[in-house]
């Protein structure tokens, strides 16, 4: 169930703000899902610009080393051979790997809605950001009244200039719209700030499906 959480204006609570329970208030039984789609955010963000070249693509090596027989030595038709210095790299990178997760629209959703029920004690609900007008000084006092933690995730219905102008040079604070929200933001946040118009777009967004 979720719990009320206070309304905040200039870090004084006014009016209990209740968050509706089909998307804050979920029973997660396992954490199966979450961890799949925590996952899949990371591997879906992971580059493949590593590459090594092969063999048939390293410089040089077009001659053979010495003749076949009557040296004593190994056999070798290439000095660019895996096992030689400066050869060519078995199984490396070849910059063409897929690193992505797949994960349907539902089950992102679903994992959302987990992902807030979990950090419910988290979230604090403010009436608005409208006292931030571009100066980060301004955002940084309204997050010391509102006791938020190191990592701070705030969550708008929509972006203002100002006020991500305002957060942008915050370490470790990071604002996003209400229907971008993922998993790996909720569960990596140490305090959840939402305007109440937020959490109205969430609802929308996340609830009754």
């Amino acid at each position: 169930m979720a719990t009320p959480t206070f309304t905040k204006s200039g870090g004084k609570a006014t009016t209990p703000a209740k968050l509706p329970k089909a998307v804050f208030g979920l029973e997660v039984k396992n954490h199966d899902l979450l961890k799949q789609a925590y996952v899949a955010y990371l591997a879906n963000g992971r580059s493949n610009d590593a590459h090594v070249k092969k063999r048939g693509e390293v410089r040089g090596g077009g001659r053979k080393p010495w003749r076949q027989k009557g040296t004593g030595r190994a056999r070798f038709g290439s000095i660019r051979v895996p096992i030689w210095r400066g050869g060519g790299i078995t199984f490396g990178p070849t910059g063409d790997e897929n690193y992505t997760h797949d994960l349907p629209t539902k089950a992102k959703r679903q994992a959302v809605r987990q992902a807030l029920s979990v950090k419910n004690d988290a979230i604090v609900v403010i009436e608005s950001l409208d006292a931030i007008k571009g100066k980060t000084t301004e955002a940084a006092t309204l997050l010391a009244k509102l006791g938020a933690g190191k990592t701070t995730l705030v969550v708008v219905d929509h972006k203002l200039p100002e006020v991500d102008r305002a957060l942008r040079n915050l370490q470790d604070v990071k604002l996003t719209q209400a229907t971008y929200l993922n998993t790996y933001d909720i569960l990596n946040a140490d305090t959840i700030v939402l305007t109440n118009k937020a959490v109205e777009a969430v609802n929308i967004w996340l609830g009754d499906k």
